[in-house]
């Protein structure tokens, strides 16, 4: 009796996606966001958040702040790619620095009469946003804070009546004593 040959494939191996956020000192100089936004363009990875301003006016130097996602291949991939680039000073992983803070701003238009606009001052007041429009018919709050209670926040507001939202992107920076 021939004995069969049974082959049993290897057992798929998912790798877990992970959000990073990256902080990128670069040259303050034309060209050099879309260069980094074209390198993730070019290799199909996603920018989630993204926020750059000169930090360093004197020596003419900004920060990009980016969060994206990736298996640990693909998230150090993306920092070796982005240290190659001519105008990058170095690339900080705060993700992996644990703890850092993140914070964004985001601006929501409420609009609504009656008890909605009751329950939009409500909620506004629970969550600690500042009003900073106010008509008959229509509010504008701005709200600071983690990506996941703005996130409810707009939820909430959806809800009520709820019909622009701006938001700035994550700023992020690591705790204790130590600059980037």
């Amino acid at each position: 009796m021939n004995a069969m040959n049974t082959h049993y494939p290897d057992p798929v191996r998912v790798e877990t996606v992970n959000r990073h956020t990256l902080a990128v000192i670069v040259d303050n100089e034309p060209g050099v966001l879309a260069r980094i936004s074209g390198m993730f363009s070019g290799r199909g990875y996603n920018i989630e958040s993204l926020t750059v301003s000169e930090t360093e006016e004197a020596r003419h130097l900004s920060r990009i702040t980016i969060v994206t996602t990736g298996t640990n291949a693909v998230i150090e991939q993306i920092k070796a790619q982005l240290d190659r680039l001519v105008p990058v000073h170095r690339v900080v992983d705060l993700t992996l620095q644990g703890n850092a803070l993140e914070r964004e701003i985001c601006l929501v238009k409420v609009v609504g009469q009656g008890e909605h606009r009751s329950e939009a001052l409500r909620l506004s007041a629970a969550f600690g946003a500042k009003t900073l429009d106010a008509t008959l018919n229509s509010f504008v709050f701005e709200l600071t804070g983690a990506t996941e209670e703005i996130d409810r926040f707009i939820r909430l507001m959806s809800v009520i009546g709820l019909v622009e939202i701006c938001r700035t992107g994550i700023a992020a920076m690591g705790r204790g004593a130590e600059p980037l």
